[in-house]
């Protein structure tokens, strides 16, 4: 699999913004429209990311493969970086700085979360916390803090994606570790944090850590006699969940999970379950892992499709936005491999895709998606551009 598939899985961060409440719908059975893809900004590097910060400042935040993170204020790139830390970030392949997250009150105390891969000390993900003074367009890379250091056995499937869920803790995206078929089987193992869906808080500490656990998490007690798991675990059985997001009216927790050779999926992520890795890819049994397998005990994913269709699954997000009012309510996402653009609507109550359609052909390298404070929908190009989704235009 090319190394960029990968990385197209990585996910954006979402910030509330107070500013603009999103749009709603109730119709799952309602049409899906085609999109128009319009240029916004372009001289970027390997863009894996784009966001905002939550704070009302309208700026935009995209995160660049090789370590940096760039400002975008009303639609100008800005010379100088927010945070430059290439010193510290190995860059190559399915490596690089490859996630960003800003605290929900960000407004307030600065705090931002990335996670990225380190060149110090062996290979391994490090996911660390920066600050940034009040309203400055610049953050100093000496403040860093580390609060998870995660070794790493090859140099792909890494995950990625941070984000803050509505109940305020840092959701973060780890992948299996590498090579094919998970070799270590660390997609169900639960004395790893590879492979998984983990969460964290941000705001305590906990038994020497330099985060707190959620009382609720599925492993409070962590692992004892062999029992039980990691304490930040949230889900697991996953391959390479590169891009995952909020639907901040439903709450769900959306994730494109990258596939190994025949499938793609997107999954509903939920508290203590188990989405099949390696065992199942998408919901069919791993042909090099097993030929025949029960799905007993795994949650499926809402949608999967085979390689004739796209071959890396880029997560995206559902359109709350008011700029395309007829996308309202539908998950997007796409596919490095061949650029497309999908859209689905989902009935949580009936745990369904009732529909599913295609609404755009970019022809682009898509490595993420990415919202602004007005949850307005972008496309980040791996090449170096990113562009608004809008209206389809009258031919």
């Amino acid at each position: 699999m090319n190394w960029r598939c990968a990385l197209a899985s990585l996910a954006l961060a979402v910030s509330a913004s107070a500013e603009t409440a999103p749009c709603r719908t109730n119709d799952p059975h309602g049409r899906i429209p085609e999109v128009s893809l319009v240029p916004y900004l372009g001289g970027l590097d390997h863009p894996l990311q784009l966001a905002h910060a939550g704070d009302a400042s309208k700026r935009l935040f995209v995160v660049e493969q090789p370590g940096v993170i760039r400002v975008v204020r009303d639609g100008k790139l800005l010379k100088r970086p927010f945070l430059d830390i290439r010193d510290r970030v190995k860059y190559g392949g399915e490596m690089g700085l490859l996630g960003l997250a800003f605290h929900p009150r960000f407004k307030e105390n600065g705090r931002f979360f990335v996670d990225y891969v380190s060149k110090r000390g062996g290979l391994h993900t490090v996911i660390a916390e920066f600050s940034a003074p009040k309203g400055a367009d610049a953050a100093d890379p000496g403040n860093e803090f580390n609060l998870m250091m995660i070794n790493q056995p090859y140099g792909n499937h890494k995950g990625g994606q941070l984000a803050f869920g509505p109940d305020g803790f840092l959701y973060i995206a780890m992948g299996d570790g590498g090579s094919g078929d998970d070799p270590h089987n660390n997609g169900q193992r639960l004395d790893t944090w590879l492979g998984k869906i983990l969460r964290i808080d941000v705001d305590q500490r906990y038994s020497g850590r330099a985060y707190g656990i959620p009382a609720d998490n599925p492993f409070p007690a962590g692992l004892q006699d062999g029992e039980g798991g990691l304490m930040e675990i949230y889900a697991w059985g996953l391959r390479n969940p590169w891009r995952f997001s909020f639907d901040p009216v439903t709450g769900l927790l959306y994730a494109g999970d990258v596939g190994q050779d025949h499938w793609e999926e997107i999954d509903v992520v939920e508290k203590g379950k188990n989405y099949g890795w390696r065992v199942m890819e998408g919901s069919h049994c791993t042909p090099g892992v097993r030929l025949d397998c029960s799905n007993e005990g795994y949650a499926p994913p809402i949608l999967d499709y085979g390689h004739k269709e796209g071959i890396c699954v880029i997560g995206g997000f559902v359109y709350r936005g008011h700029e395309v009012p007829a996308l309202c309510g539908t998950y997007v996402f796409g596919d490095y491999g061949n650029g497309r653009v999908w859209g689905l609507l989902y009935d949580p109550a009936a745990k369904q895709v009732l529909r599913r359609r295609l609404i755009a052909a970019s022809g682009r390298h898509i490595s993420s998606f990415g919202v602004d404070e007005d949850r307005e929908l972008y496309l980040v190009d791996l090449d170096g551009e990113v562009l608004k989704f809008a209206p389809k235009t009258a031919r």
